[in-house]
């Protein structure tokens, strides 16, 4: 069974936010929401041995995510291939998922017109471009154009994204050759981003 999931190597993230900008555009989002900010803990070390690591932020889709069972209208899905999403014409905008995601990756506009909870959906829109026939899909599709738009538009290649119960996919490959870390496994959320280690983005 098909299980996405997404690797960022934070040997090759330099904090552009070209991720962030490629996800506020496609996703059409209000001003006062973010789905992927990039944060960073600032400059270590001393010259001239210094460097800056940068850990993109994102819902981690997880295994067990807290936010579908919370949801008292019933708003918050997760689908086969473990993708989270919300039904904006069933949610209203109580924010218990987003006081009970630990990622702190939902959230509510202050606009009116947009008060329902909104979060990274993996791009599920363009992923399962590559499940339909071809006849099916966009004019001039590519297979690219089936990868998260944040993973299309990142030129250092850091965010690598696909079927983690595949074992040829790169995801896999990636998850099961290195050393990787998670957020807040503690919890039992089972997350499904992973985080290559190791200094990124160095300056020496």
């Amino acid at each position: 069974m098909t299980r996405y999931a997404m690797v960022i190597d934070k040997r090759r993230c330099i904090g552009c936010q070209s991720c962030t900008v490629a996800c506020r555009t496609w996703n059409n989002l209000p001003m006062d929401i973010i789905y992927n900010p990039v944060v960073s803990e600032g400059v270590q070390g001393k010259w001239p041995n210094v460097h800056q690591t940068f850990t993109p932020l994102l819902c981690n889709h997880c295994q067990n995510p807290p936010c579908v069972i919370c949801c008292p209208c019933k708003a918050t899905f997760q689908d086969d291939d473990g993708i989270v999403w919300v039904d904006p014409n069933k949610c209203m905008g109580c924010k218990f998922c987003v006081q009970n995601c630990p990622y702190g990756a939902r959230d509510v506009s202050a606009a009116p017109e947009e008060g329902f909870a909104r979060k990274c959906t993996f791009c599920k829109d363009r992923v399962r471009t590559a499940e339909l026939p071809p006849d099916q899909r966009p004019e001039g599709w590519k297979p690219e154009d089936a990868l998260p738009y944040c993973v299309n538009t990142c030129h250092q290649k850091a965010r690598i994204f696909g079927d983690l119960d595949d074992p040829d996919s790169e995801v896999s490959k990636l998850v099961n050759g290195n050393t990787t870390t998670r957020l807040f496994t503690e919890l039992g959320t089972d997350p499904q981003v992973y985080y290559i280690e190791e200094n990124g983005g160095s300056v020496k």
